[in-house]
């Protein structure tokens, strides 16, 4: 590692900066890191899934034709896109801590108002708010690990991060569910503002600083324009991150669809549903544990392209399935599972190979890939809740066409990698 890799202090109620050194973490620095990291990410899939199971109560409430509560998810998507682009830039030049903590705190404030909405314009409002402090949470972690590691140990780091917030997507549906037992679907935006509120206070008590003050930024509005533009223009950086953000762009399609697909067309009850949720999200979890076993003997963008071309064929034959009205469940979740599995070596991966080259800048690029996400995720949901029609189609034919966006990204990233190889050889 270069000189600039940072050692995590021993002590993990230190929040001071820590020191250079030449090594990475030691191993119980490092999974303590981890765990408090999955956390803070976790506030994304907690806040997407949990309230999914509610959708036909929030329709049902809110007097809306079939679709309003998908567009109360692209709300916050749109809220998380443009978020972190604020929070990058603000995570370069304030350090990783301050920009986490006044983001949770807004985040938990807006949760709030969620909870209180009285109608659907002001609860798609304050989930978009609620997504633009949450976003603090998405995308500095991702800048933290780029802070302390690079190359396979960054994309190792990234798929044990999936394993500490993946308990998000799979406990998430059922916890929603249960909620909706015991009273109405309000009580999930209570229980999330309490969530956002544990993480202020383990940013406050316990997650070190990673970014001291002689690496931070100093840009002016003028130049976070630049610099946004400087990373866009480096193919190294936008050749994987495209492959990544689309795969989550297709992920994103199957969350706003898949209360359709599986309960509405499929005939399954709200636990059932959950639970076939929460097993897609295991085989997510899963595989990105298998990517992590795999880097000792490949490298990331080995797996990276391995893993579009599972997506690809998953995708294809989802779309199969959908536009031949195939209502059975697990017709519709096979594919979908082998599309969560590829995700597991695309993400981890794709987002290591496009921070590599970008340690001076890393907030930045992380919170551009994040916006790009969450863009994708954007339109997407917006595609699936304008397309809504009880069926699985939507959902299919937009996680089909993210899945082409990747393999052609990845295409770019294999050509651009054979140049740089064929000039190395040369020189």
């Amino acid at each position: 590692m270069h000189c600039g890799t940072l050692a995590i202090r021993a002590r993990v109620g230190d929040t001071a900066p820590m020191a250079d050194a030449h090594a990475l973490p030691s191993l119980p620095s490092r999974i303590r890191l981890v765990l408090i990291l999955g956390t803070l990410t976790a506030v994304g899939p907690l806040s997407i899934d949990m309230y999914l199971p509610a959708f036909p109560a929030i329709e049902a409430e809110f007097g809306g034709s079939p679709g309003i509560a998908q567009a109360t998810l692209a709300a916050f998507f749109i809220g998380i896109a443009i978020g972190q682009m604020a929070q990058g830039p603000l995570a370069d030049r304030l350090g990783r801590r301050r920009p986490l903590i006044a983001g949770s705190l807004l985040y938990t404030l807006a949760t709030i108002g969620c909870a209180l909405a009285p109608d659907a314009t002001s609860f798609s409002a304050f989930r978009a708010l609620a997504a633009f402090g949450g976003s603090a949470g998405m995308v500095i972690p991702r800048a933290v690990v780029r802070d302390i590691a690079e190359g396979t140990e960054a994309a190792r780091m990234m798929s044990r991060l999936v394993l500490v917030m993946g308990a998000a997507p799979i406990l998430a549906p059922s916890l929603g569910g249960l909620a909706l037992v015991v009273g109405n679907w309000r009580i999930i935006f209570w229980l999330l503002a309490v969530y956002g509120f544990v993480c202020v206070l383990l940013v406050w008590r316990a997650l070190p600083e990673t970014l001291p003050p002689g690496r931070r930024r100093r840009d002016t509005p003028a130049g976070i324009v630049i610099t946004y533009a400087a990373i866009l223009r480096d193919p190294s950086y936008l050749a994987p991150a495209l492959s990544a953000c689309a795969g989550f762009g297709g992920l994103f399609a199957y969350i706003a669809g898949s209360a359709d697909a599986f309960m509405r067309l499929g005939g399954l009850s709200t636990g059932a549903y959950a639970a076939l949720f929460g097993a897609n999200a295991a085989f997510f979890i899963g595989f990105a544990q298998v990517n992590a076993w795999a880097l000792g003997r490949a490298s990331p963008a080995r797996l990276l392209g391995f893993g579009v071309i599972g997506l690809g064929l998953a995708s294809a034959a989802l779309l199969v399935v959908g536009l031949s009205g195939v209502a059975h469940p697990l017709a519709l979740a096979a594919p979908v599972a082998a599309a969560m599995a590829a995700l597991g070596f695309i993400g981890p991966n794709g987002t290591a190979l496009s921070l590599s080259r970008q340690g001076h800048r890393a907030g930045s690029a992380s919170a551009l890939s994040g916006t790009m996400t969450f863009g994708f995720g954007a339109v997407s949901g917006t595609i699936v809740a304008l397309a809504a029609d009880g069926t699985a189609r939507p959902m299919a034919m937009a996680m089909a066409a993210w899945s082409a966006v990747a393999v052609l990204a990845d295409l770019w990233r294999r050509r651009i990698a054979a140049r740089e190889h064929a000039h190395q050889k040369k020189t």
